[in-house]
């Protein structure tokens, strides 16, 4: 498996619009390494208050698609759970934003695994546009299976 097409990430996640911020999967390497993309605009709705004249994409979306990213290298990495399990995120430590997020950007997602011990993940990510950094944060999450 080296991308993933949307259809393969509704499956996986169980964000909806307008939560959910990963387009496509270009690349993956199974429990080490996973690049996103997310399209960024302006009928988005967020943009609507964040700010009306000059819109930017807020932080914490910017983390949260990161988060995406990472909960679908933990979902794809993991074989034991089927599908009736989800990602959980479960911290973030160092979140750093370097510049503003416009409408008409790409975000380029990447989700690196720094470690995995006892069903927790911890992943560095960075989130880049046109090749230079605009966010990074190392995020935890944990993979659980849920009864329907």
């Amino acid at each position: 498996m080296n991308e993933l097409n949307i259809q393969d990430i509704l499956k996986r996640l169980p964000h909806r619009y307008p939560l959910l911020l990963v387009d496509r999967v270009v690349e993956i390497e199974v429990g080490k390494r996973l690049r996103a993309l997310k399209n960024v605009t302006m009928n988005e709705p967020h943009f609507e208050g964040h700010f009306p004249n000059l819109p930017v994409m807020p932080g914490v979306l910017i983390i949260e698609a990161l988060a995406q990213a990472a909960a679908l290298l933990a979902f794809v990495s993991e074989d034991k759970y089927g599908e009736n399990a989800t990602v959980y995120f479960a911290g973030i430590d160092k979140a750093r934003f370097r510049r503003p997020v416009t409408p008409g950007d790409q975000l380029e997602l990447v989700a690196n695994v720094s470690r995995r011990r006892a069903g927790m993940w911890q992943m560095e990510t960075v989130a880049l546009v046109d090749g230079v950094e605009v966010a990074s944060a190392l995020l935890m999450a944990t993979l659980r299976e849920y009864a329907q």
